[in-house]
């Protein structure tokens, strides 16, 4: 506590009194405050000084807890608008005071001034002045301060101010209330709007006691997000303070006690309230993050309204600079390079639904986990069948839906890997068995966090750790919020629907079944399958979605080296270049959609045959790359050309299976085929009608004016003969006229009867339809019949793109085409034909721009993509102006990629 140079005693007698000074921390009532001292290394000494000669009223106070007949005590009149007098003067200012007496009990009453010396405003006269205090009774102005104190209160009885004033005060006494009997309902009620608050009370750094504005509400308010160190209670009743919990009170304290904030109310814990303080100069929950005073945590952070990512942040701010209760932090990546804890890596396999292998840019192999997830997993001790072998990815719920979101999301593609913390290695014990290191990181693709991703659809866990295990994902907010929407839409894991069950049969190395299974292999010709397991180049374990069933596949016209053995008794080495051609074969197919085509088996149950990626045949590569020979059986197959072909080029090389081979290379001549060129012949065509899955009804131009004549004479002549209402009897597939909502007669076609009210009816020259009573048809008069001029409204789909199977995204691309080309004249092209109708492009009239093209421009469709020759040039602008949506997030692509999986990618219904 500051004083004046000069010394002298407190008691009694004619000595002059200290003076002294201090900073004001709190305002107990209109006569009394605590002063602190300037901090030094810890929270500073305070002391209690009550105001000398006067008298203001008490505030009001709780019943003690432990005297259940006890009363709580009202506000006195005038006594809080006191208290709030002194607290606007003095919170946070420095003043100076002198002690006049002291009690035996060891209370202080002195004279306390504004500002630094006693010139400075008296408190206890500006009190009495105001008509907020009295002078106390028998007192005597027997001296000049006294004096004073006697002129001021006159003064404010003359003017009739504060308790002076007329009526009894009872409107300054406030309705307290200490409890909210639904907190729940009180903080939704407020809708997080700002509520205007008092802090009275910090019982550690981020729990403090507040009066909310203007109803007058007494709250405990926790900080949101984040826990201070605090006043662990003794049995004796004492309290010791955790490490920089004194700190952290002091820090709240300082810039918050008493003070005027604003808080949002953003859930409930019991009966305390969990909220965020705004206060002029800043947000407590931040400052005391960054300052080392505090520590996120994850059961409240998701409720803190300014987004938990700034907490986490502050919190790594302070971790970073080791600040206070961080001072020995070890950040759990700090002795990787920076190379090491992000990088980009390709996706070579998934292990399961929390684990990928990845091949850095030196060309290494790397596991990597997925941070803070767990992958599904078995239940309970008897669900599986002890007399049956577990296949986790098989027999485990949702496990394989897990592996197979991520093959298709990852497999072949490079992502963005950040590791957040290495596991280390840990010895097995009874019931967990032994673990090696693991990397976990975050992995990202286009954006989207791959364990966010997997999590929102119910396809893993998240992890729950304790409070001081810094281990986990830097995203591990989004993961638990991920988590939280699938809970609330029932997604996979949180699903109350049966358990999906694969029935997957293992047919590799059965005989008998690979025999019965052959024939119909061999009818399907190219079958679709995944490569489950790459044993050695031209050797695989394959899955047949369609046939759901597992089979070990031979590559078909190669010979390729054979890989190391592990025989009875020794181990037999491999052939030259073996595992090269098994790496091959691995990064080329390991877990991606292929095509194969079975031609025969073995007699071990293996089938053989020819596997095609992308086109290319597996075999053909593996020969044009010098890790396989043709083999004599390939002369009767299709490929054997293309094998000779791909052999000759590799015997030139002299590489690899072919480094010593000395024969002189043959030239091969290689046919160019001729490419067959794109028709493009467009003709000017009306567009009258737009259906709900995007096909359109035209009318030729040409043949216009014969329809408008056509139309001109049967109204004539309708209006001549108008029929006679209910005479006729609608028959499916009649044409007839019928009378459309203008008024007007037109030609139709009767598609459905349903009743006498209800007919189903195609207006044939312009492409919509309608639902009428059969007294608004009649017979179409033979003059106009299809004979004499044919149904004008032809039907088209558009060509190279896709329809969306999602509803909302098919509304809105239809919605764009009917606002740009509907009953407007467009130039048409027949691209291709199909069983429905044929596929064409159609331009605008004006501009000559693609319609098509445009709705991919916009990313309300995706494009089609075509193998004939003649449109690679057209796909390939269309391909471009989807990559062009797609990075801009437009319509389809706001979420990002999502043609992996038909499911929404985070757990969100468009």
């Amino acid at each position: 506590m500051a004083s004046s140079a000069q010394s002298g005693g407190t008691s009694g007698g004619p000595a002059v009194p200290t003076v002294q000074r201090g900073i004001v921390k709190m305002v107990l009532s209109g006569c009394a405050i605590i002063v602190r001292g300037q901090p030094r290394g810890g929270p500073p000494p305070e002391r209690q000084i009550n105001l000398s000669n006067i008298r203001a009223g008490n505030l009001a106070r709780r019943a003690a807890a432990t005297q259940p007949d006890a009363k709580d005590t009202p506000d006195e009149a005038w006594a809080f608008p006191a208290r709030e007098f002194l607290r606007k003067k003095l919170i946070g200012k420095e003043v100076c005071f002198t002690i006049e007496n002291k009690t035996p009990q060891g209370r202080e009453y002195g004279m306390i001034y504004l500002g630094k010396d006693t010139s400075g405003e008296n408190i206890a006269e500006s009190l009495v002045a105001e008509g907020l205090a009295t002078r106390r009774e028998g007192m005597r102005a027997n001296n000049p301060e006294q004096n004073r104190l006697s002129e001021c209160e006159e003064q404010a009885k003359a003017a009739k101010k504060g308790m002076w004033s007329e009526g009894n005060g009872s409107h300054t006494i406030r309705d307290l209330k200490y409890t909210i009997e639904n907190p729940r309902h009180f903080v939704d009620s407020h809708h997080q709007k700002p509520v205007n608050a008092i802090i009275e009370h910090v019982r550690d750094g981020s729990v403090v006691r507040a009066l909310l504005l203007p109803d007058y509400y007494l709250v405990t308010v926790m900080l949101s997000g984040i826990k201070c160190p605090t006043f662990r209670r003794e049995a004796d009743g004492s309290e010791t303070p955790e490490p920089f919990a004194a700190e952290a009170k002091f820090f709240t304290e300082s810039r918050l006690l008493q003070r005027d904030v604003q808080i949002i109310l953003e859930s409930c814990h019991n009966q305390n309230i969990l909220g965020t303080i705004l206060h002029p100069n800043g947000n407590i929950t931040e400052l005391l993050l960054k300052e080392g005073f505090a520590r996120c945590v994850d059961w409240s952070i998701a409720v803190y309204t300014r987004g938990a990512e700034k907490l986490r942040a502050a919190e790594r701010f302070a971790k970073e600079r080791r600040l206070r209760i961080w001072r020995d932090y070890v950040a759990p990546t700090a002795n990787l390079d920076q190379k090491d804890k992000q990088f980009v890596a390709k996706v070579m396999q998934v292990l399961n639904a929390d684990a990928i292998v990845v091949k850095l840019n030196s060309g290494d192999y790397k596991t990597i986990h997925l941070s803070s997830i767990r992958p599904p997993r078995l239940e309970g001790e008897n669900t599986q069948d002890k007399n049956k072998k577990l296949r986790p990815l098989y027999d485990i719920p949702y496990m394989f839906e897990a592996r197979e979101f991520l093959r298709k999301k990852l497999i072949g593609k490079k992502v963005n890997v950040t590791v957040d913390y290495i596991r280390p290695a840990s010895p097995a014990t009874e019931t967990v068995p032994a673990f090696s290191e693991r990397t976990c990181a975050t992995v990202t693709i286009g954006g989207i966090n791959i364990a966010e991703a997997l999590v929102s659809k119910g396809l893993a866990t998240v992890i729950r750790y304790r409070q001081d295990d810094d281990q986990r994902s830097s995203h591990y907010d989004e993961l638990l919020a991920a988590e939280a929407r699938a809970i609330k839409n029932g997604k996979g894991l949180h699903s109350k629907k049966e358990v999906p069950i694969h029935r997957v049969a293992d047919i590799s190395g059965d005989t008998q079944k690979a025999k019965q299974f052959l024939p119909f292999l061999q009818r399907a010709g190219r079958s679709e399958a995944v490569v489950e397991y790459v044993f050695s180049g031209s050797r695989l374990k394959l899955y047949l979605p369609k046939e759901t069933c597992l089979i070990t596949f031979l590559l078909a016209g190669i010979e390729c080296p054979r890989g190391a053995r592990n025989l009875p008794g020794l181990v037999q080495e491999g052939e030259p270049f073996s595992e090269e051609a098994t790496l091959f074969t691995k990064e080329l197919v390991l877990q991606r959609e292929v095509e194969v085509e079975v031609e025969s088996m073995d007699k071990a149950g293996n089938f053989i045959g020819w596997l095609h990626i992308d086109s290319a045949n597996l075999s053909v590569l593996l020969v044009e790359h010098a890790l396989s020979k043709v083999h004599f059986t390939a002369e009767r197959s299709s490929y054997y050309k293309s094998l000779l072909s791909a052999e000759e080029a590799a015997k030139q090389k002299k590489e690899k299976v072919w480094a010593h081979y000395e024969e002189q290379p043959v030239e091969e001549v290689v046919p160019v085929l001729e490419e067959k060129e794109r028709s493009a012949s467009y003709k000017p065509v009306f567009v009258t009608e737009i259906t709900d899955d995007l096909h359109f009804y035209v009318q030729d131009v040409e043949t216009g004016t014969q329809l408008e004549k056509l139309m001109e004479n049967m109204r004539n002549d309708i209006a001549s003969h108008p029929p006679v209402e209910g005479s006729y009897a609608p028959r499916r597939g009649e044409f007839c006229i019928a009378k459309f909502v203008d008024g007007e007669w037109y030609r139709a076609r009767v598609e459905k009867v349903e009743s006498p009210a209800k007919v189903h009816v195609f207006y044939i020259d312009y492409g919509n339809r309608e639902i009428l009573p059969s007294t608004r048809l009649g017979t179409l008069p033979p003059a106009f019949s299809t004979r004499v001029l044919p149904a004008q409204a032809t039907e088209y789909a558009f060509a190279f793109i896709q329809v969306p199977q999602d509803e909302d995204a098919r509304t809105d691309a239809v919605d764009s085409v009917v606002r740009d080309i509907q009953n407007t004249q467009c130039l048409l092209n027949v691209e291709h034909l199909s069983a429905g109708c044929p596929h064409v492009t159609l331009q605008f009239a004006d501009s000559k721009g693609d319609v098509g093209l445009g709705l991919v421009k916009e990313g309300l469709v995706m494009v089609e993509v075509r193998k004939e020759k003649q449109f690679q040039k057209v796909i390939t602008e269309y391909l471009n102006a989807q990559e062009s949506a797609k990075s801009a997030r437009l319509n389809l692509w706001r979420y990002g990629d999502f043609r992996a999986d038909d499911a929404d990618e985070f757990g969100y219904s468009r």
